[in-house]
């Protein structure tokens, strides 16, 4: 248990955060996430990635303690988050409880709500220890068309402070595609040395996002993330990364954008997902 403890707590992206594990057991876990400002989008609301962190390490501390301490190394296989509110200027709490153990999945479910109780977001998530295993060999990424045109919007993306402490920057963002580069540094690090999965959550996130600004274009505009289905293939290692979106589908305000994750000098993909998306005047 002190070495989960270790892990949510002292991990630099997690530390970074400021997440706190307030209880830990073999069925379930309490994050506790206070507001700072370095965790918001403008106007005090917490960042999506932030909230989908908390499930991810939410739902990796109950499948170590479930697992044990040789069954790693971990990493959530599959996650489904819904944003259900935002959370303004306001301390959240992270219920993790486990649904199921398999031999080597854990599967759990994580609530996100403020200290008030209002729900934030529910995640799902399949967390698998490794239980030792040569790390895998992951697929490469089908990447993009190479263009390099970041749009009105994109070069005032890393202004968000959420997104600017994690050094994320935007090469392209027009025409429904988006490319995003993430670099590896102390503030999205791993205790044990890669990318944090909350920090590759946190790209993921955004680079769906700039997605279906890219396919929308600007405007006075109300947007936020509704949610998002993703698989990390394996633990993130320690590189820089790269993300690609492409704008599947639009209908009226909703918007589809496939992502996925790779290392940026060996171009393996470490994550895939969908982001649900949604923009109204």
């Amino acid at each position: 248990m002190d070495e989960i403890r270790s892990w949510v707590e002292d991990s630099p992206y997690s530390h970074f955060l400021g997440v706190r594990l307030d209880h830990l057991d073999d069925t379930s876990a309490r994050l506790i996430l206070p507001y700072q400002a370095a965790n918001s989008n403008p106007g005090q609301a917490l960042h999506g990635g932030c909230a989908a962190s908390l499930g991810a390490i939410g739902g990796q501390a109950v499948a170590r303690a479930v697992l044990g301490p040789d069954s790693g190394p971990w990493h959530t296989a599959q996650m489904q988050v819904s944003y259900l509110a935002a959370a303004i200027g306001e301390e959240v709490v992270a219920e993790a409880e486990l649904l199921r153990r398999g031999k080597e999945l854990c599967f759990v479910a994580v609530d996100v709500r403020t200290r008030e109780g209002k729900p934030i977001a529910s995640v799902t998530t399949t967390v698998r220890g490794r239980m030792g295993a040569a790390p895998a060999e992951t697929v490469p990424t089908a990447g993009d068309h190479g263009e390099a045109d970041p749009g009105p919007m994109g070069p005032h993306i890393s202004k968000v402070p959420f997104i600017g402490h994690r050094g994320i920057a935007v090469e392209h963002m027009t025409g429904g595609t988006s490319r995003l580069v993430m670099p590896f540094g102390e503030n999205n690090a791993d205790l044990a040395g890669g990318v944090h999965e909350g920090a590759v959550l946190a790209l993921l996130d955004t680079t769906g996002a700039m997605g279906s600004w890219a396919e929308s274009g600007p405007g006075p505009y109300k947007a936020s993330t509704v949610s998002m289905q993703l698989q990390n293939l394996a633990p993130a290692p320690k590189s820089d990364l790269v993300a690609y979106g492409r704008c599947v589908q639009r209908d009226d305000a909703i918007f589809w954008t496939d992502v996925e994750v790779a290392g940026a000098s060996d171009g393996r993909v470490v994550s895939r997902g969908t982001v649900l998306y949604r923009i109204v005047t």
